[in-house]
């Protein structure tokens, strides 16, 4: 639960429009729902600022599904590293959940959180790298931020970078996602005065070790003050940016 739903609790109890026992009854899974398999928990949002997101990868789908439709009685749903089979599960206990294939993820929002002041542009190297962006994003846009996209300005070809100097310019937070050397990063963290998440992902030829070298990379730039994620880590990048966004 979010403290402004505990809040509402705690009013309805006092004015009376709930008993103790319904009460009670909301409350019954704090700090954690246990599913045999997965313990929810449905307390963390409270704690950090970020609701428990369901990794899907390893989880079979109708472990995400169950886990899902605990979720679902609370609020907002993200599911990260999701299958179509994982995604047709879901939408069988809950037909609202959105599945977007390229990145891999399943969203349900009845409420929509109030955006933020400030924007998480999110900005690939590459087409390939779109589906760490497109997790990246989708995280972002469910944790409150306004987001936007830029696709496709590697350093193969620089001068693609300079036409979308002003959004860079314009947003709060910029994710840089990456494959190969990593060194869009270093470009960006050189030329704009915004705080830079970067994320190297596993895209690129034999060499690049499934994505060690542009993380290598990333880590010893010569632009400034540049935080790095893991690899192919596109939700930790977008919970960096929020926090990051939360103080602008």
């Amino acid at each position: 639960m979010t403290e402004e739903q505990i809040k509402a609790l705690l009013e309805q109890l006092s004015q009376g429009e709930k008993s103790v026992d319904e009460a009670m009854q909301t409350l019954r899974d704090l700090p954690y729902e246990d599913l045999g398999h997965t313990k929810v928990d449905h307390h963390r949002n409270l704690r950090n600022g970020f609701p428990e997101v369901i990794y899907g990868a390893g989880k079979t789908p109708e472990q995400i599904a169950e886990i899902f439709a605990a979720m679902m009685q609370r609020g907002n749903v993200l599911v990260t590293r999701a299958s179509e089979d994982a995604a047709e599960a879901v939408q069988a206990v809950c037909p609202e959940a959105e599945y977007n294939p390229m990145g891999r993820t399943i969203v349900y929002q009845p409420e929509p959180v109030p955006k933020r002041g400030g924007k998480v542009l999110v900005v690939t190297a590459g087409t390939s790298d779109l589906p760490v962006a497109e997790e990246a994003r989708v995280t972002a846009d469910i944790l409150g931020n306004e987001t936007d996209l830029v696709s496709d300005v590697g350093v193969a070809g620089i001068h693609r970078l300079f036409g979308s100097l002003e959004r860079l310019r314009e947003a709060s937070v910029i994710i840089v996602v990456a494959g190969m050397e990593g060194a869009l990063a270093s470009v960006v963290g050189g030329m704009i005065d915004r705080p830079v998440i970067a994320i190297p992902t596993s895209v690129g030829y034999g060499a690049s070790f499934e994505g060690i070298a542009a993380l290598l990379g990333m880590l010893t730039s010569c632009a400034a003050g540049i935080t790095v994620v893991n690899i192919d880590n596109g939700f930790g990048g977008a919970c960096a940016a929020t926090r990051i966004n939360r103080l602008a």
